[in-house]
């Protein structure tokens, strides 16, 4: 008698069910039951992108009249980033732009989202500009067109002049970046359609004023930290009217936000209430006074003698109308109603179960692009929606073909843009997309321990190797289609 073991029978019974089906004769019935899935198109005219960040891949920190950022300061503080890793170098973007634009191209990419480093054009923040930062873009941005790709521009992510006195704590620092916008704007919106002001407003403020883990490491106290969320709203709203006040006509205006995201626990009338209600006293220090021109009650209350000192005509400037909301999506919250709390709402505590990217701060909810879509849009009536940012990190490796099969990242952006399609279906105004990230780039705190390109980065050679992503990508672009 042979002894089978649990594999042996595993083996077994799978072999005698291959063979019999094999030899079995189907019914016809159940032939024509087995068809192409329908597929699920975008709009004509749909933008499909990459996105970058200038700090995160530019390198050459030094060059062409460029001073320190405050993340040039922090980087090289001993222990502030993972390894001791700098932007010094990055992806040498600085250099190589135009391999990465025939990357763009030969994906299909339509789109890229590009931010300006402010310290390459205003080394010191204000005063006198600096030509060769600002030829940089030019460049940049011909090159961009003459390959068909339209530049998304972003004024500002992160990487703020270190020579500000006292950088978003003092309200000048507001009115200095409203300058510095007003001056790219100038010269770039002859080719430049859209603009976003700033980018994560609480990447910027609570992560690098409160907890500090990001540039420049403070820890503020309450009041301190809600003046400098005000201050970098204020920056977008001063930064909005420099924007337009110096642009070509035509030219279009709006932020990049990674807004507070909540999905119902269950798609019935009052759990979607319950999650609109979550949405805007959710975002109360950021979107909510941005698409209101005022501070929600429930935020104010909350923070009582905290509370942000606002002067004479902020809110109005921190209101200023949008042309579009961009939207920076990587996870979100679950919300259920519950009527026994004054807000209404109750948001769901994950159980330690709860499935993660190689982040551990990305929770996987692929349906967080349709409600970060609709949600707003039923709240603030904004006329367009770009997904300015997502993608996730993951433990990409090179295998003995020379292939980098990120089977995990292409799960998470397929169901994520699947969501998507849903959000375009029913009507909502969702314009473009742009995918976070072209390259493993430098990844801030985490330095270059996490992994968010499409396209595989050798940081010793800076030979690019697109991903499986970005074979999938590409198949989504040439489609307009999730596949």
């Amino acid at each position: 008698m042979i002894k089978l073991t649990r594999r042996r029978f595993a083996q077994t019974a799978a072999a005698t069910a291959a063979t019999a089906f094999a030899t079995a004769s189907l019914p016809q019935f159940a032939l024509a039951q087995v068809g192409t899935p329908a597929e699920l198109k975008f709009p004509s005219g749909f933008l499909w992108g990459c996105a970058t960040a200038s700090y995160q891949v530019e390198g050459a920190v030094n060059e062409d009249g460029r001073k320190p950022s405050i993340w040039d300061t922090f980087s090289h503080i001993p222990g502030k980033t993972h390894d001791g890793d700098t932007g010094d170098v990055a992806d040498d973007f600085y250099h190589l732009y135009k391999d990465d634009i025939q990357l763009m191209k030969s994906l299909g990419c339509k789109g890229f989202r590009l931010s300006i480093a402010w310290p390459r054009v205003f080394p010191d923040g204000t005063g006198q500009p600096n030509p060769k930062g600002l030829d940089f873009y030019n460049h940049l941005i011909d090159e961009l067109l003459a390959n068909g790709i339209e530049p998304y521009v972003t004024m500002f992510h992160w990487d703020l002049p270190q020579a500000i006195p006292n950088g978003w704590q003092s309200r000048e620092t507001s009115k200095a970046f409203a300058d510095y916008a007003g001056y790219v704007a100038k010269h770039l919106s002859d080719r430049v359609h859209h603009f976003f002001t700033t980018n994560e407003f609480v990447c910027f403020t609570d992560l690098s004023y409160k907890i500090g883990q990001f540039a420049p490491g403070l820890k503020l106290s309450d009041a301190g930290v809600n003046q400098v969320r005000h201050h970098g709203i204020l920056a977008h709203g001063l930064g909005v009217q420099a924007i337009r006040a110096n642009s070509k006509s035509g030219t279009k205006v709006g932020l990049a936000e990674n807004a507070n995201v909540y999905i119902p626990i269950i798609e019935t009338k009052e759990h979607i209430e319950a999650t609109r209600k979550a949405t805007r006293i959710g975002n109360g220090s950021f979107l909510t006074p941005v698409m209101e021109g005022k501070y929600p009650d429930e935020y104010l209350q909350r923070e009582g003698a905290n509370a942000p000192k606002i002067e004479a005509g902020d809110m109005k400037a921190i209101g200023s109308p949008l042309d579009f909301v961009g939207l920076n999506i990587y996870t979100a919250d679950y919300v259920r109603a519950d009527d026994s709390n004054h807000l209404g709402f109750e948001i769901e505590k994950r159980p330690t179960s709860y499935p993660h990217m190689a982040s551990p701060w990305i929770n996987i909810a692929p349906e967080s692009l349709y409600w970060a879509i609709r949600n707003p849009s039923d709240i603030w009536k904004a006329k367009e929606f770009y997904i300015t940012e997502n993608g996730c990190s993951s433990d990409d490796v090179i295998n003995a073909a020379g292939h980098i099969e990120d089977t995990d990242r292409v799960m998470y952006l397929r169901n994520h843009v699947t969501q998507m399609h849903r959000a375009a279906s029913e009507g909502y105004p969702i314009k473009g997309y742009f995918l976070w990230s072209l390259l493993d780039n430098f990844e801030w705190a985490d330095g270059y321990s996490k992994r968010f390109g499409i396209c595989y980065v050798d940081f010793k050679t800076q030979k690019r190797t697109p991903k499986q992503s970005a074979e999938w990508y590409r198949e989504v672009i040439q489609r307009n289609a999730v596949v």
